[in-house]
């Protein structure tokens, strides 16, 4: 099977590796693996950026060659729908374009979405023209109900932001899958590029992260095995695992061998 890039909204992207901005040890760390990671989208936390125009600092911002990268602003710490419509908000103000990650958190130790602020967060910035991305639980009911509300994706977590716990239900995101017709990215919980490249072989259509990279011994050496991971677990989906089996099968069947009498 041939492949098409990712499509989100009017936006299209190459690469199936969605990268973040927090955690790295040095910013000049940050950009090399962003770099090394060959993703096309990164995600900012609005709301811990200083965004003020007459700023002498440089922030994560200035870091993120905006030739390469497009930048998707997200309203992490979030936990109102008022909170997150704000942050939203800052991000068109400061000229960040209309791609927005929603997060509307629902605890502050689990940090698991509140998926009924979600949607109606969801629903009134679709109306203000964002491009939504909600981050939500792994629950193929309220993904479609985002998708009805307009979102551009849903993102069904794989385990809790940060855990490196890798997927905990296959299943749910299976049935994510087919419950809804647009793009469906993993976000939250990957730990390893073996994690990135399941969830690229369930069907998924991308995969976000950040610690997972930025916390890593060799940031850059991780974000070179994410890209690797998300590549191979593509075309692994495409190309079509053999079904699961009881018991052995010769690999090498002896009967095409038999003689012809």
């Amino acid at each position: 099977m041939s492949d098409s890039p990712l499509q989100i909204g009017s936006y299209k992207f190459n690469s199936r590796l969605i990268v973040g901005t927090g955690k790295y040890p040095s910013p000049e760390i940050m950009v090399k693996a962003h770099e090394a990671s060959g993703s096309e989208l990164v995600t900012v936390a609005v709301a811990r950026v200083n965004l003020d125009p007459s700023r002498r600092e440089k922030t994560l911002l200035d870091h993120i060659d905006r030739q390469k990268f497009t930048i998707l602003p997200n309203t992490a710490g979030a936990y109102s729908v008022e909170e997150a419509v704000r942050i939203a908000h800052m991000a068109r103000a400061a000229r960040l374009g209309n791609l927005l990650k929603l997060e509307v958190l629902g605890d502050p130790k689990t940090l698991l979405p509140d998926v009924v602020a979600l949607l109606e967060a969801t629903k009134i910035l679709v109306k203000e023209e964002f491009i939504v991305l909600p981050y939500t639980n792994d629950d193929p009911i309220v993904a479609k109900k985002l998708e009805e509300a307009g979102a551009a994706c849903v993102m069904p977590l794989a385990a809790p932001i940060g855990s490196g716990r890798g997927i905990q239900n296959r299943l749910n995101i299976r049935f994510i899958r087919e419950a809804v017709s647009c793009p469906v990215i993993v976000d939250a919980g990957v730990g390893t590029a073996s994690d990135a490249a399941i969830c690229m072989e369930l069907g998924v259509d991308g995969v976000l992260m950040n610690t997972a990279i930025a916390c890593a011994d060799d940031p850059v050496l991780m974000a070179e095995a994410m890209r690797e991971a998300v590549s191979a677990g593509r075309k692994a989906y495409l190309a079509g695992r053999i079904p699961m089996k009881d018991y052995g099968s010769a690999s090498s069947p002896q009967e095409r061998f038999a003689p012809q009498v």
